[in-house]
């Protein structure tokens, strides 16, 4: 009986620790232009905000358009203000689809990456 309690109280500490390591990644909170949206001109720039704030030597984004081109200026940055931000400047987009990949580390050196895309003039 003591075995089985103390097997349980295991349990749910490993439960619980492992609960708390997936809350300090940094996930993708909210971007503009937003995830599978459609905007009726190109922006200037894409602005994704996480739930951590980001280690800037190893948080990158990069925007592809629908050939896989690179249509963002390669000027990745992390505002000194709003450390959970991420930033890239983009190049005039024509209409089209296009694919933001980012691959980030929050402060506390926890990896995350993902994809998502936007549209631009899908009027």
């Amino acid at each position: 009986m003591m075995q089985n309690v103390m097997t349980r109280l295991i349990i749910v500490a490993v439960a619980l620790g492992a609960a708390s390591a997936a809350w300090a990644h940094a996930f993708l909170d909210h971007a503009n232009p937003a995830v599978g949206s459609s905007v009726p001109t190109a922006p200037a720039v894409v602005t994704l905000w996480f739930t951590q704030d980001l280690e800037p030597a190893f948080s990158d984004v990069t925007v592809t358009n629908q050939a896989g081109q690179r249509v963002d200026l390669g000027n990745a940055r992390i505002p000194s203000d709003s450390p959970a931000e991420l930033q890239i400047g983009l190049k005039p987009l024509p209409p089209g689809t296009y694919l933001v990949r980012w691959h980030v580390v929050s402060v506390d050196t926890h990896p995350t990456e993902g994809t998502y895309t936007f549209e631009v003039g899908g009027g």
